[in-house]
């Protein structure tokens, strides 16, 4: 059941049981009124056959009047005075003017009777009819409020539910503790809600993996760090020391080319010390991103892949010019290419690599496609692919994991132009060709 169903039934019984009341409200009233008339009508008859038989025995005729109670008329005998009644207040209020006494004298028997209209018992019962309509009236209004604000409490008692589940959600249980909906309305909610619990889940437990993931990564950098400082920069150091020293104790005994040589042999260590250090900074922070731009650290790390004999060709395809992404999006870009050509070597036993690049008039898009195995099952998210994808999203762009044209994996990431850069990359597109 949906909740305009339940609504709807729920006001439909209201409201009929309300109807119900005052049908029988109004038959009541009704037999009531009949009563009242006929019982008029027959003292009025009673009157009439006593005024006729006055000189019968019985009660006299003008006590018979006083007791009668007539409704709508007003009857005395000759002996009794005219019967100075005020003017009803609702005549003056509803602009009516009063009936005149206007008596018309009837004769029955032996007695002569005076009859004149008088209003003040319709207009009474007019006022008792019109307060118990009232009555009813509010009566149903108050009802209707209640009941209205009954079902909807009742109707919308799911909410609160549904409000405490994305308490618990927001405060980090894994669990909405959702229960069962009879209302389809709520149900769709209450499965949003559990798919939303879901996806939160997935979210915190890729967050917890990429941070575990950074932490090996960054412990490993200071490991190879560590390691290439004590290994190769600490041997170049001692020999660089060691040769001081020499030339320091023995200076003055040795011949000039002897000292040539030392001299030599200490240029010779201090460029193998500079291209070591070169080497490190490298591995921490691409250098050609601050020299050349993104273009020229790009061709120089696939260059690089390609002095190692991977057995897999490099392709770079880039546009003849990039506009400005800023630092942050270029280094994005500089690490997604980096990952994903270290995943192709390691992973994807391809024979061909393309790393493409073009700039449209608010997107940079970057494409890197092999004709290798492909990706395994169920691991978009995890690993370099789990760090690609929180990076690209870090600049604001997004990444999609696609199957390649030859068969292998396609990297698609969308980065956004800054305002001035997407001008100068509307420029280019408008120059070109």
């Amino acid at each position: 059941m949906d909740l305009r169903r339940r609504l709807i039934g729920s006001l439909g019984l209201l409201l009929g049981g309300l109807l119900a009341i005052i049908a029988v409200i109004q038959l009541v009233s009704l037999r009531s009124d009949v009563e009242a008339e006929i019982d008029a009508s027959t003292r009025l008859v009673n009157v009439l056959l006593a005024a006729g038989n006055a000189s019968a025995g019985g009660p006299a005729l003008e006590e018979r009047l006083a007791r009668a109670g007539l409704r709508h008329l007003s009857i005395r005998t000759a002996g009794q005075p005219p019967a100075a009644d005020a003017p009803h207040p609702l005549l003056a209020w509803l602009g009516l003017a009063p009936p005149a006494r206007g008596e018309q004298q009837i004769r029955i028997g032996g007695q002569v009777l005076y009859i004149a209209p008088n209003p003040r018992s319709e207009i009474d019962e007019r006022l008792s009819d019109t307060v118990q309509i009232w009555s009813t009236l509010c009566s149903v209004f108050g009802a209707t409020l209640l009941v209205t604000w009954w079902c909807a409490h009742r109707a919308l008692a799911p909410v609160r539910e549904l409000e405490a589940s994305l308490h618990r959600l927001a405060r980090g249980e894994p669990d909405p503790a959702l229960p069962a909906f009879a209302l389809r309305e709520f149900g769709r909610v209450a499965r949003a809600i559990a798919h939303l619990a879901d996806a939160l889940a997935d979210a915190r437990a890729a967050q917890q993996a990429l941070a575990r993931r950074l932490i090996t990564v960054q412990e490993n950098e200071r490991r190879a760090l560590a390691r290439e400082l004590h290994d190769e920069m600490g041997q170049t150091l001692t020999a660089l020391s060691v040769t001081a020293a020499h030339l320091e104790r023995h200076a003055a005994q040795l011949p000039p080319a002897a000292v040539a040589e030392c001299a030599g042999e200490l240029r010779r260590e201090l460029r193998t010390c500079g291209s070591q250090l070169r080497a490190m900074l490298k591995s921490l922070r691409p250098h050609g991103l601050d020299a050349g731009g993104l273009g020229p650290a790009l061709r120089e790390l696939v260059q690089g892949w390609h002095g190692r004999q991977t057995g897999i060709a490099f392709a770079l395809d880039l546009p003849p010019a990039l506009p400005d992404v800023g630092d942050a999006t270029a280094l994005a870009v500089y690490r997604v290419v980096q990952e994903a050509l270290t995943n192709a070597v390691r992973h994807s036993g391809a024979r061909h690599c393309t790393i493409r690049m073009s700039a449209g008039p608010r997107l940079l898009a970057l494409d890197v496609a092999d004709d290798g195995r492909g990706l395994p099952e169920g691991a978009s998210r995890r690993g370099g692919l789990l760090g690609m994808h929180e990076r690209v999203g870090m600049a604001g762009g997004e990444l999609h994991v696609l199957p390649s044209p030859d068969g292998g994996l396609r990297l698609h990431a969308l980065f956004p132009l800054p305002a001035a850069a997407a001008q100068a990359a509307g420029a280019t597109e408008e120059a070109l060709p």
